[in-house]
């Protein structure tokens, strides 16, 4: 590289590295003063003192009651979240070799990352995550105790009063603590299932690594307002008046009624999460999450807008990230091929434009209407797009009806499939990956655990072949139950780039088949077959929804949006609400108004973030036109090398793969020795497969027996 240029990229990234700490400043700032709002919200001191302050000063014409709510708790999420859109884009225009780790940096989180529970109620769980899990215990008990404190004091004059009994009185005002604690949560409840947010990527997570926080959070969420619900029932059945209550529809307050339906969708959510149903009946689960849409609406009313707006942020968000993923569902994605592996697996190759870039262990979801209509399914990324710049693989292991459809539908003689139409929501990724913070690398995977770690060698063979960076060892550990489920070895090398070269690579594959003793015959076997599809006029390859720079269009939907938003409700407020409460002397209901602003919100986030999509629509469609057209075939040989260790591997694209390729039969690996040997300051341990196999690996990494060993656990559900 020329000097000059070598020194203003220099000089350009530490202008990015300055920003970006200025940056997390000010998103330190605004988290440390959302925890102290949180903190003082059960407090006299802010009810009585600070939120009258902010109210005489935000309560006006155009925003009424719900000013207050909406500067103190929504306006800081949204602003972090625009920061952080931009903190992330910045971060992308780094050097590849800037978005590593130091060694020295993975050194002092390596105890905070460390799993300290392993198995449990709550899966495997680290430092980190135990620490911030009973700082939020601690912030909901803090926050009822006090509630309940202030609830209590001069209750006995108001049962005299109310001509009650002391215990009813006292009942329903730690049924209201109940709920008031309840919303809390449901503040934080959303966060982890904004797939595309930028919220998760500050504090290093992954939307598929949250989803045990969405977990935890919903259960901890709905038996505090089932508990809510119940006190108040009992507390009408003492008071006999339990028919007349639960058909209450205030028009100007807190409306019962909506508050029951409300409960109701929770908890047929709720029944079908627990492990047995959602595990056997996971479309019943899939299905019955949609009630979500009836569940937040009816809270909304139940609690009227000014309230609402305290938990709305997390949901503000999600509608952003659901709106954007409902747009591109919409396209129909170019399917190119499909490779069908003796070991009922699939895998699928579309057409991407070499805009579309993603990090290694991205998932994707994928639709196929001739399977069903409206069934997602994730599914890890195996390509590279560095080294595929055309090319994005998903492969998928027949374990349930749907990948058993696909598969039987591709395999079938009978059936001439040219055709298969698909839509795409993805992929979604880590921000940044630390691979070559480590000397070396252990990938431990079990089955279609391997998946991901398909994407992260092809990665490191970028980095070491295309980059000439240097990159840690590579020891992949892979169990599979029969010779066959071995093939999946194959897709380590890219179809579309086989001639690449690993010398200087230092990968170890030791594979075991666990169900068979010695190597099966080739004959027992199919050969590896390929498909290749018909493209329709209609399909087109997969683009990024909001272009290359998707963080800041992120970003200008975000502020944008709630920009109009508040435009929209200002006016209305102003020339429509405000008349109605202050001139005929008769309020505007406040289901009204909640239904009003709920609908206001999804109609600004409509606008905006359809305004983007269309804006870089055009961009996404000169790079469609620049992508040829995959046509022919590729060659694939028998896998026959792996099911007979004496012959030579002549199934795999490159030598180098062979040689470092050791397959072991009638046994399993013993993980604890081979962990233990491995060398090195830093050793990355990553694990994906079967619930017992991870649990296994994370407490060899926390035994403590080894502090060079730094665990990291990959799946979907814990």
């Amino acid at each position: 590289m020329d000097p000059t240029v070598k020194m203003q990229s220099s000089s350009s990234d530490e202008a990015i590295r300055a920003v970006r700490s200025a940056m997390r400043v000010l998103l330190l700032v605004i988290f440390l003063g959302c925890l102290v709002m949180w903190a003082v919200m059960p407090t006299n001191t802010y009810r009585e003192k600070w939120l009258l302050q902010i109210q005489a000063n935000t309560v006006s014409t155009f925003f009424g009651g719900q000013g207050a709510t909406m500067l103190i708790y929504t306006f800081p999420v949204l602003l972090a979240a625009v920061l952080g859109c931009v903190y992330l884009h910045l971060g992308k225009k780094l050097n590849s070799t800037n978005k590593f780790k130091s060694s020295t940096e993975e050194d002092r989180l390596a105890l905070w990352k460390k799993p300290v529970l392993v198995k449990g109620p709550l899966g495997i769980v680290s430092m980190t995550e135990l620490l911030f899990f009973f700082m939020f215990i601690a912030l909901l008990v803090w926050s009822f105790l006090e509630f309940l404190h202030n609830g209590f004091h001069g209750i006995e004059a108001t049962a005299a009063k109310k001509g009650e009994k002391l215990w009813v009185s006292k009942l329903g005002a730690a049924a209201l603590r109940l709920g008031l604690t309840g919303n809390i949560v449901l503040t934080f409840l959303f966060f982890p299932v904004a797939r595309g947010s930028s919220i998760l990527p500050l504090f290093g997570l992954t939307s598929e690594g949250s989803i045990k926080y969405h977990i935890w959070l919903g259960h901890i969420c709905l038996a505090l307002f089932t508990s809510h619900g119940v006190c108040y029932i009992i507390r009408w059945i003492a008071k006999n008046n339990l028919l007349e209550e639960i058909r209450e529809w205030d028009r100007t307050g807190v409306s019962i009624l909506a508050g029951e339906i409300s409960l109701v969708g929770g908890l047929l959510m709720w029944v079908t999460t627990f492990p047995k149903i959602r595990r056997k009946k996971f479309e019943l689960f899939f299905y019955t999450h949609y009630l979500y849409i009836i569940f937040m609406l009816f809270f909304i009313l139940h609690v009227g807008i000014s309230y609402a707006f305290i938990s709305l942020p997390s949901f503000y968000l999600f509608l952003v990230d659901r709106f954007l993923r409902f747009l591109q569902s919409q396209r129909k994605v170019r399917l190119v091929s499909a490779r069908l592996l003796p070991c009922e697996t699939v895998e699928l190759n579309f057409s991407k434009t070499p805009g579309l870039q993603y990090s290694p262990m991205s998932i994707m979801f994928v639709n196929l209407p001739s399977i069903s209509k409206l069934q997602w399914h994730p599914f890890t990324v195996t390509s590279n797009s560095n080294l595929e710049q055309e090319n994005l693989s998903v492969v998928i292991k027949c374990d349930g009806s749907w990948s058993k459809k696909l598969h039987q539908m591709l395999s079938s003689s009978s059936s001439s499939v040219n055709h298969l139409e698909a839509s795409i929501e993805g992929p979604y990724g880590p921000a940044s990956t630390n691979f070559l913070g480590h000397d070396t690398l252990v990938m431990v995977s079990g089955g279609s655990g391997i998946t991901p770690f398909i994407s992260i060698i092809r990665e490191l063979i970028f980095t070491s072949s295309v980059l000439k960076i240097k990159t840690p060892k590579i020891l992949l550990i892979s169990s599979f139950k029969n010779s066959s489920d071995l093939t999946m070895l194959e897709l380590i090398l890219p179809i579309s780039n086989p001639s690449l070269d690993l010398s200087a690579m230092h990968l170890q594959i030791q594979a075991y088949v666990t169900r068979e003793k010695e190597p099966a015959t080739t004959e027992n076997f199919n050969t590896l077959q390929a498909l290749w599809f018909r493209p329709k006029a209609t399909d087109i390859p997969a683009s990024p929804i909001l272009g290359p720079n998707s963080w800041l269009w992120l970003g200008a939907v975000i502020s944008s949006s709630f920009i109009i938003f508040l435009v929209l409700i200002g006016l209305i407020t102003r020339y429509y609400i405000y008349p109605i409460d202050h001139n005929t002397g008769d309020y505007y209901p406040t289901s009204a108004q909640a239904t009003l602003n709920v609908l206001l919100i999804c109609i600004s986030i409509a606008m905006a973030a359809s305004g983007a999509v269309l804006w870089n629509k055009k961009k996404n469609t000169m790079e469609a036109r620049q992508v040829q057209n995959i046509e022919g075939s590729s060659a694939f040989t028998s896998p026959a090398s792996f099911y007979n260790q004496d012959k030579e591997l002549e199934s795999f694209h490159s030598q180098s793969l062979v040689q470092s390729t050791k397959v072991c039969y009638g046994g399993r690996p013993d993980l604890k020795s081979m962990l233990f040997e491995c060398k090195g300051k830093s050793v990355g341990v990553l694990a994906s497969g079967p619930k017992k196999m991870r649990h296994e690996v994370a407490a060899i990494c926390s035994s403590g027996l080894a502090d060079n060993l730094h665990f990291e656990s990959i799946s979907f559900s814990w």
